[in-house]
């Protein structure tokens, strides 16, 4: 039988609970996740892409199905070279649903194969944005619950070698 693989794309700057949290529910639909890193250097990322790809193998540690890669290029391009036959979303309010919509069909015009899964995240998760977490930690705030434990240190590091 063959594998239902679910991939997960995002810059993952830096990985949350919230992130997690969504690799946990595809696990209960998919064979296997992959979380793929999109560089995306317009995006100004805080942490390097060598970073980002550490957080994310030290956070899914424990899921036997779950990897991680780099991808660049279209995803659709990505997601069929990897067999996979969805991509992850995460919706948290109303104001996600119209971009997510947008590529969402834009990725089945380009290859109406692939599906795309738009899963909410737990209550506790609704909120949180990694660019939340980011000002929260460069503030000195605390980020505790919000990312895993490896996460909150990394940023804890990143943001006191920017001021020293």
């Amino acid at each position: 039988m063959k594998k239902k693989i679910a991939i997960y794309p995002g810059t993952f700057d830096p990985f949350t609970n919230g992130h997690l949290d969504l690799v946990e529910r595809g696990l209960r639909i998919f064979d296997k996740v992959i979380v793929a890193l999109a560089p995306s250097q317009k995006k100004n990322p805080l942490f390097t892409v060598e970073e980002r790809i550490s957080l994310i193998e030290k956070s899914i540690k424990q899921y036997d199905r779950v990897s991680y890669e780099i991808f660049d290029g279209l995803l659709v391009d990505y997601v069929k070279g990897k067999k996979g036959i969805a991509i992850i979303r995460g919706l948290r309010a109303v104001s996600d649903f119209e971009y997510e919509l947008q590529m969402a069909l834009m990725n089945r015009r380009l290859l109406s194969e692939i599906e795309t899964v738009f899963m909410m995240p737990s209550e506790e998760y609704s909120y949180l944005t990694a660019t939340i977490v980011k000002e929260i930690a460069s503030m000195g705030g605390s980020v505790k619950g919000l990312v895993p434990l490896t996460v909150e240190k990394a940023l804890k590091e990143k943001f006191k070698s920017m001021k020293d």
